[in-house]
């Protein structure tokens, strides 16, 4: 079994990518580094530095290594980034996985685990949000995943690629062991944000609008530990290699922090005062967001490992600690 994790020096993917080597899975990265970093493959994984949008690179790679399965991580991700540069998402996540797709169609493989998120949902109509709601993106970057899940949808019909998309939010925390962990530039995470503070980083936090219909004003997001999305995305592909049909999931802890409870637990687990300012909303940035992954722990199995909001921080606090300015 050999699976190729794009984007597999990522945040999400490197941690996958760890959770795969443990498992006994052999495993290919590939990354064009232009958010991954090198320092964050796994030295068990075999690496190849590319680009999806470069289909010779992706069809040599697939001739060379027997791929089973595909974890597709490569994609922009910064919701600001993508409104006021919407072609850069647009060429990067949907031009480069139309790209995939034609060179999974012609090597043969028919199984992909994709990264979409909770984005796709937009402002949601009711909380939990279900895999049934409707989905009305607020962004660029969630108009572009929803589109590749429809790709997905597509070619899946024409030429039986199967696919599983895993909707998820705010992916947060770092390995147990503190060798791999959160390090973007700029870095827009909440949490890592949060903790730059009492790493003397920056002054205070910024909280983005604090009169939202929530408890304290401020939004309402539901926070996944790194390594619980890791192991989502394995069952996930575990449940394509069983032979089941394409499928979407939630992938969350269901329950819902405010940014306001999250500075305060960042305080609490680091013992230090973490001044905030409060400033303007941003735009398109829902008041509360929280997934019910119901349909995940049923059919997947999956079940989050890391529940406490304290212990996520606690893993974050860790890396970010020791390792101030990422790698």
């Amino acid at each position: 079994m050999t699976v190729l994790v794009l984007g597999g020096a990522g945040y999400i993917g490197s941690h996958t990518v760890y959770e795969l080597i443990d498992a006994g899975q052999d495993v290919v990265i590939a990354d064009n580094l232009l958010t991954g970093h090198v320092e964050a493959v796994h030295p068990k994984a075999r690496f190849y530095k590319g680009d999806i949008r470069d289909e010779k690179f992706l069809d040599e790679l697939f001739q060379k290594e027997k791929i089973d399965s595909v974890i597709h991580f490569a994609a922009s991700s910064l919701v600001g980034e993508s409104m006021t540069d919407p072609l850069k998402y647009y060429d990067n996540n949907l031009y480069g996985t139309m790209i995939l797709l034609k060179s999974m169609v012609k090597n043969g493989i028919d199984k992909i685990v994709f990264s979409s998120t909770a984005a796709t949902y937009g402002e949601p109509e009711s909380i939990p949000i279900l895999e049934t709601d409707k989905t009305e993106p607020t962004n660029t970057y969630g108009e572009t995943k929803l589109s590749m899940e429809k790709m997905f949808k597509w070619v899946s019909k024409a030429h039986n690629i199967r696919f599983v998309a895993l909707r998820y939010f705010n992916a947060c925390g770092a390995h147990i062991s503190g060798k791999i962990g959160e390090s973007h530039n700029p870095e827009t995470h909440l949490i890592s944000l949060i903790l730059q503070v009492p790493n003397g980083q920056r002054e205070f936090i910024s909280i983005f609008g604090d009169d939202y219909e929530t408890k304290d004003g401020t939004c309402i997001r539901d926070y996944i530990h790194v390594t619980d999305l890791a192991q989502a995305h394995i069952l996930a592909m575990k449940y394509l290699e069983n032979g089941n049909e394409s499928n979407i999931f939630n992938l969350g802890n269901g329950v819902g922090f405010t940014v306001k409870e999250v500075v305060e637990t960042a305080a609490k687990v680091t013992g230090q005062v973490i001044p905030s300012k409060i400033c303007e909303r941003r735009a398109g940035d829902p008041a509360v967001l929280i997934a019910s992954s119901e349909k995940a722990k049923t059919i997947l199995g999956w079940k989050p490992q890391y529940t406490s909001l304290e212990e996520i921080i606690k893993t974050a606090w860790k890396w970010q600690k020791n390792h101030p300015n990422g790698y």
